[in-house]
């Protein structure tokens, strides 16, 4: 099975450079993109349900329809359709699920904010916590997110 490289799928301007990265290394190692969304977890008051499974519908529709969007580019940039992934809940539980159901995952890619914003929570929690972060010792490949295509093909 060919090496999976996942990627955390946002809004945030520094994505597009983990996804193009990550696709690009899986085009020159032969492997795969796993792209992952990240949907919140709605309130569970019982009073609102009907409103509350209409937001997760519309959420869930928001969280295809990107994925859908960047689908394309990773799979021109790697060469092979992307595994897309939606999961509920909070990023850091979600990615430690993902990893630990995947042993195929080898590299978890993501891209560091620019500026004030600073590198983004993601980021900042692997700081913090190191191979705890996904449960499972994992390579975590850090992109500055003012790479531009050159630099990324250079690198990659």
């Amino acid at each position: 099975m060919p090496r999976k490289f996942l990627v955390v799928v946002d809004d945030s301007p520094e994505f597009e450079a983990a996804l193009r990265y990550a696709s690009r290394r899986a085009k020159s190692t032969g492997g795969r993109v796993v792209m992952l969304q990240v949907i919140p977890t709605a309130a569970s008051d019982a009073h609102w349900a009907g409103v509350r499974d209409e937001i997760e519908r519309q959420t869930r529709t928001e969280a295809e329809a990107l994925l859908n969007k960047w689908a394309g580019e990773a799979a021109e940039r790697s060469g092979a359709t992307p595994m897309l992934l939606i999961e509920r809940g909070e990023p850091q539980a979600c990615i430690r699920k993902v990893v630990g159901e995947d042993p195929e995952i080898k590299i978890l890619v993501l891209a560091a904010g620019e500026g004030n914003r600073g590198p983004g929570p993601l980021v900042s929690a692997i700081v913090k916590q190191g191979a705890a972060f996904t449960g499972r010792k994992l390579p975590v490949t850090i992109v500055p997110g003012e790479l531009t295509e050159k630099d990324i093909e250079d690198l990659a």
